[in-house]
């Protein structure tokens, strides 16, 4: 009779105390990312899998293998396996009407950075806004997009999404800018091509010492991204955004992002809005 060996399971992997707080130092200097303990089982979720298919034995190994090689891809993955990546169309949709009034206020070209494009929802929102607003841009790209997680990005930049992803916008704006799959791709849509040409998508890393980046710019977008850095690199961040706005330009941040404690230039125009110092928008 023919013997059947049993399948045996991998060894579990454990998440310590000391692994974790490396790995809470690593995406902190990289990323500026701080990692409380209550993070802990999704670093440990989002990463077994990677030393998985490693085939490493243990977080050490892991955070081994990136402190040996600093330049090494795994980085990228490292820091795209802990990036949270929550969007949808025009999230916070009250921003979307400021947005606008401050577009129809300002002479000449209007350009907006969009500081943490995710899988692109949000860009798309602000392009599709100043399209609507100032009309068909012929001089190229209104908006850029930029994230520090590379898979989101190459998503964003393809455009194409559920159809269920759009449910909230309105019959108009899906016939203008989204074009409906057919057969298999019945259940997608695809961004058009005349709003495509208005965004850049662009990797970088807010906290890297220098940003090659066209500024200035009208308004900036960085919602729900400072919620996951200390005071220190918040007020940073918000001298550095400072100069990368015109006179008067507007910083978009989350609802739950508040920095009226901190130094800063800016002052609250209203519901998650800053203005950069004084002037009338």
């Amino acid at each position: 009779m023919r013997s059947i060996t049993p399948h045996t399971q991998p060894a579990p992997i454990v998440l310590t105390e000391s692994e974790l707080e490396k790995i809470s130092k690593l995406i902190y200097q990289r990323a500026g990312i701080v990692l409380t303990a209550q993070k802990r089982d999704m670093v440990y979720n989002r990463l077994t899998r990677r030393l998985r298919e490693l085939n490493l034995k243990s977080f050490e190994d892991y955070t081994d293998r990136l402190v040996a090689n600093p330049g090494c891809d795994e980085w990228q993955v490292f820091i795209n396996a802990l990036t949270t990546n929550l969007t949808s169309f025009f999230r916070e949709a009250y921003h979307f009407p400021t947005l606008a009034r401050h577009a129809q206020s300002r002479n000449g070209m209007y350009n907006v950075w969009c500081a943490a494009a995710s899988t692109g929802e949000e860009p798309w929102s602000i392009a599709m806004t100043l399209e609507e607003t100032l009309g068909r841009s012929i001089t190229g790209p209104r908006v850029l997009a930029t994230d520090i997680d590379t898979d989101v990005l190459e998503k964003a930049s393809l455009g194409v999404y559920r159809l269920s992803d759009i449910d909230n916008l309105t019959e108009q704006q899906k016939r203008t800018w989204f074009l409906r799959g057919t057969g298999e791709h019945q259940n997608r849509v695809k961004i058009k091509s005349e709003l495509r040409s208005t965004v850049q998508f662009r990797q970088l890393n807010l906290i890297d010492a220098q940003w090659d980046i066209p500024a200035p710019f009208d308004a900036i977008f960085c919602r729900n991204v400072m919620i996951y850095f200390d005071q220190n690199t918040q007020e940073k961040l918000l001298q550095r955004f400072a100069k990368m706005l015109k006179p008067g330009g507007l910083l978009f941040v989350g609802h739950s992002e508040h920095f009226q404690n901190l130094t800063s230039p800016f002052r609250l125009l209203g519901q998650s809005v800053y203005r950069l110092g004084d002037q009338k928008p």
